[in-house]
């Protein structure tokens, strides 16, 4: 009885933040990110993850004026100022409630960490978005390899964090079908 409460708590926590961060995310991707790209003609830099280079930087800041620079500052980066939080809570109430469901401690630390690094890393990459913008036209070429890292690496760890999610599930539905057979 002592494992439920912890249990149920992570499940809601999971539930609670996932459905918040769905919920971020998809404002994200339909309203505020669509408009950017619908104003500059380019995908904006939080949609890649692969990263890009100084003149793509510049071509996409420059193509979205003044009113688009200021909606990028003034309406995406506020919104992913909360959303990488809300996927890192969520993750991490995932992997406690794989801990309580007997997974690996080990994979649950692991996969903790990978979700805050990616947080962080998500944090990085608006820093520098908001850098560029601000800096343009005078943007340097370290500022945008610094947020193009981030991108990238923002996308590694989310990625990763993810498949340790996986490995938990697996591992747990696992156990959890030797136990019933």
């Amino acid at each position: 009885m002592n494992m439920t409460i912890p249990t149920k708590q992570y499940g809601r926590q999971t539930a609670l933040f996932g459905l918040a961060a769905a919920g971020f995310y998809l404002l994200m991707i339909f309203g505020t990110l669509a408009h950017i790209e619908t104003l500059s003609g380019l995908r904006p830099f939080d949609m890649r993850p692969g990263g890009y280079s100084a003149e793509l930087a510049n071509s996409l800041i420059d193509a979205l004026g003044s009113s688009g620079r200021w909606y990028y500052l003034t309406r995406q980066i506020p919104l992913d100022l909360i959303y990488p939080s809300l996927m890192a809570l969520t993750l991490i109430s995932l992997f406690k409630w794989l801990g309580s469901r007997d997974v690996s401690q080990k994979l649950v630390r692991i996969g903790t960490w990978f979700s805050i690094a990616a947080a962080i890393a998500d944090y990085l990459e608006n820093a520098g978005i908001c850098l560029m913008i601000l800096s343009w036209p005078e943007i340097s070429a370290n500022t945008v390899l610094a947020a193009s890292v981030a991108s990238i690496v923002k996308s590694c760890l989310t990625t990763t964090a993810v498949l340790f999610v996986l490995l938990g599930v697996g591992s747990w539905a696992f156990k959890r079908k030797l136990a019933y057979a």
